[in-house]
């Protein structure tokens, strides 16, 4: 038996191993196996096919053994994979790679042992070096963090080859197992005591006089009688009494109590809450969405519901996931950003309990293979996740709704697959026969196009839940507000006094400015220097409350400056804004108002966004100023205004989607106001008051929008026309890079002529060292010529790195480009 197995790794193809005849019984598709890889790495690859057959010209080496009792997951995924390497243009191994959870990946560890053939004067050795051989006289093997720990050093790998060299030790490579069940101590109440009621009675009158004891069999008794469950965890029986470890390890002695270590679930606390089970019930706009969408996915499988902001899409959502999971199949929820999670999981888990999962990048390794062996056993009939949700082992998937569907953030940028996670949805809902709903106040271009061209269902809810009327939309023309010296500080009068308003009517206000930070860069006002990443070509952002100066980028850092670096002026001013800004000159403004900051450095951690979000929606925060997480479908019901500063910022963006972000954008964050039993109001700051985007807005007019946006598209060959792949090259030495960037260009141009546009420098044209060149492939929408244009630049790219000159030139693709 031959198996031809997949390793998480950049590699152009498939390997196939031997397959020995102790190990075919427990060869299975889907089960990882260990493999030699390489001169001496090891690692845990996953057996996607097996065959009678070995291909010819081949001399397979043979697995070493079998890492997994049944599949981890199911055939149609290994196919979804394949999809996606070939569409985006990646090798499986770097699917594989994203899919799986870290801890499934294994990889070699170098270990050491004796080497019985040395026979030389140990005296001879270093003293690092003869620690470790000393060491290994005493046990039989070595690994890289135990030699740190015997020698009291980072950087163990010289001392490594030096012994090697000597021939004192011999190295193997191990697979290390990242992942290791939880476990926890639980006490029992041993024999006769849990049965015999006399001998019980007894011991009580015998603990008399040890009150602490007798205190942890009281508590013991009383737990087990309310969970019915003889093992009671003993940091719960703690916790309920004031005795102590001591006093515990004194019954066990008596022989009391026996303490057993058992697996616990890592996700009991983070998923598991005590909430009561509710029922929605669907107005008659909701109830009409639900049929058409079921006519539409009977008929195409495939369906767009375009709702207002405030439709109530969640409830039609989720009385599809009802309708699911009563068929016994499984659902999948993505949303585009962990920071929608906190808020939807309660909504679903009210109705579903622990039907529904959880998985995105904020739980640790332990905790997302817990998850992934959940939906492997189909524990969770629901999941709730981020874009990586989707490579979970589901097995019989009836449903996909992806939310926010119009979201840049469902785009997996770096690194490779760059896939777009609603586009690999529907492909996913092909494979498994299952449907597809993509839900959005807002569609993207190429989704409202697939509806129009009858590829999709469409199904629009025009009104709000409840009657609610949608928010006025007023502009605030800063040019002039300047002029008449109405700005105090980054706000116009109009839009302070209606914050104040608003505060005084006992509503919150939410403040959206896409752009974190204090301040862009600072200048030095005698020579106009500005402070740049010595690792990309871009300026520093100026944190205050960290007071650094930081790349985001690359992260690169330093200490805020008090004098300019080029002529030592202390005259230096911060030049734009962001939201930490906008944050420290209303507390000046607005002392006693409490204020809330959502941006990425607010809410980096696993519970840094709930208590965000759970401190506005019990209103502790006034006042929310936020980037575009604050416009991602969260739900508040005391918002009165929203205020967008700097509009102009997100119209002005050099992208050919720019007009779409920013309608979509600034329409989802004036969503968040007025949506319960008042209308709210929405106040833009803006330079360009009679940009046409701006009467499309005020007017909810998003058809209209459309029609004008797609004309333009086709006149100018944007998708959804055409489609673009992206081709980056990177290179340390710029010349280098720009002779490669034109050859690679000349050559595509042989075969795709004018589909290719470029090689040009980018906005951003180095970064982490690396300098850029951007190539463009516009190609129609025709099969044939994507696939033609696809093969044409595979084989440009192989010329390229078989060419001594160029092949140290990284070339990345980004089909599909955001």
């Amino acid at each position: 038996m031959y198996a031809e197995i997949i390793l998480p790794l950049a590699l152009p193809q498939i390997y196939t191993f031997a397959v020995p005849a102790a190990l075919q019984s427990a060869a299975q598709v889907g089960c990882r196996a260990e493999v030699p890889f390489g001169k001496q790495k090891v690692y845990a690859g996953l057996i996607a096919r097996l065959s009678p057959q070995l291909p010819e010209g081949i001399k397979p080496k043979a697995i070493l053994s079998i890492l997994d009792e049944k599949p981890l997951l199911h055939p149609i995924h290994l196919q979804l994979w394949q999809w996606i390497a070939n569409y985006y243009m990646c090798s499986v191994g770097e699917v594989m790679h994203a899919a799986l959870p870290a801890a499934f990946k294994l990889s070699g560890e170098s270990i050491l042992s004796a080497n019985p053939l040395f026979s030389h004067d140990l005296s001879l050795l270093s003293d690092d070096e003869y620690l470790i051989a000393e060491a290994l006289q005493h046990q039989a093997e070595l690994s890289p963090e135990q030699i740190r720990s015997i020698v009291n050093k980072k950087n163990i790998y010289p001392l490594i080859r030096s012994l090697l060299d000597k021939g004192v030790v011999l190295v193997k490579e191990e697979l290390q197992e990242l992942y290791k069940p939880k476990t926890a101590t639980f006490v029992r109440l041993q024999s006769p005591y849990s049965h015999d009621e006399e001998a019980l009675r007894q011991l009580f009158d015998e603990l008399a006089k040890a009150p602490k004891q007798l205190e942890l069999l009281m508590a013991y008794w009383q737990l087990s009688k309310s969970s019915q469950q003889n093992d009671i965890a003993k940091s719960k029986l703690l916790q309920r009494t004031a005795a102590s470890d001591a006093s515990l390890k004194s019954l066990v002695e008596k022989k009391v109590f026996a303490l057993t270590e058992k697996k616990v679930d890592r996700l009991a606390d983070s998923i598991s809450e005590n909430i009561a089970p509710i029922s929605y019930e669907l107005n008659d706009s909701q109830q009409r969405a639900l049929q058409l969408l079921q006519q539409h996915l009977e008929e195409k499988n495939i369906a767009l519901l375009h709702g207002v902001t405030s439709s109530g899409k969640t409830q039609v959502y989720i009385e599809l996931l009802r309708r699911t999971i009563e068929q016994g199949k499984q659902a999948l929820f993505l949303l585009p950003e962990i920071a929608l999670t906190a808020q939807m999981i309660s909504r679903l888990k009210k109705v579903f309990g622990d039907k529904v999962g959880i998985y995105h990048s904020k739980f640790n390794d332990a905790e997302r293979v817990e998850i992934w062996n959940k939906v492997l056993n189909k524990e969770y009939q629901i999941v709730l996740g981020a874009r990586s949700a989707l490579f979970l082992p589901f097995s019989d998937l009836g449903l996909i709704v992806v939310d926010e569907e119009h979201d840049s953030s469902y785009k997996q940028f770096d690194p490779a697959p760059r896939y777009q996670a609603r586009d690999v949805a529907v492909y996913m809902g092909t494979l498994f026969q299952s449907k597809v709903l993509l839900g959005s106040a807002s569609p993207s271009i190429e989704s409202y196009a697939n509806a129009a061209f009858g590829r999709y269902g469409l199904v629009e809810m025009a009104e709000r839940y409840g009657g609610v009327q949608p928010p006025t939309i007023e502009l605030i023309d800063l040019s002039l507000a300047s002029v008449r010296q109405q700005m105090v500080s980054l706000f116009s009068k109009p839009l302070l006094d209606a914050i104040k308003d608003t505060l005084a009517s006992e509503e919150q206000v939410i403040l959206f400015k896409n752009r974190r930070g204090y301040a862009p860069f600072i200048m030095c006002n005698d020579c106009n220097a500005v402070p740049k990443c010595a690792r990309c070509d871009v300026s520093l952002t100026y944190h205050k409350n960290s007071h650094i100066l930081k790349c985001h980028y690359c992260g690169y850092q330093i200490a805020g400056l008090s004098q300019c670096p080029d002529c030592d002026s202390t005259h230096l001013r911060e030049q734009g804004f962001g939201t930490e800004k906008i944050e420290d000159e209303l507390q000046l403004l607005l002392p006693e108002v409490h204020l809330g900051r959502l941006d990425f450095d607010t809410a980096q951690s696993k519970t840094g966004f709930s208590k965000i979000i759970s401190d506005f929606e019990q209103k502790k925060t006034h006042i929310l100023v936020g980037t575009q997480m604050v416009t991602k479908g969260l739900d508040f019901d005391n918002v009165g205004l929203v205020g967008i500063l700097s509009a102009d910022q997100l119209i002005h963006f050099p992208n050919f989607r720019a007009a779409e972000r920013a309608f979509q954008l600034m329409l989802q964050v004036s969503g968040r106001a007025g949506r319960r039993d008042k209308q709210g109001k929405v106040l833009i700051q803006t330079t360009l008051p009679a940009h046409p985007l701006f009467e499309y807005l005020q007017s909810g007019d998003f058809k209209n929008f459309y029609i004008e946006e797609v004309r333009q598209r086709q006149q100018w060959h944007y998708p959804p026309y055409t489609r673009l792949i992206n081709i980056t090259l990177k290179h340390k030495n710029r010349e280098l890079l720009n002779d490669a960037s034109f050859i690679f260009a000349e050559e595509l141009r042989r075969e795709l002529k004018d589909a290719v546009l470029g090689p040009i420098s980018p906005l951003i044209s180095r970064i982490r060292n690396f300098y850029l060149r951007e190539i463009t492939l516009k190609l129609p929408r025709d099969p044939h010529i994507i696939r033609t244009g696809k093969a044409h630049l595979q084989t440009t790219m192989q010329r390229m790195q078989q060419d001594p000159k160029y092949k140290s030139v990284i070339t990345q693709l980004d089909i599909d480009p955001m």
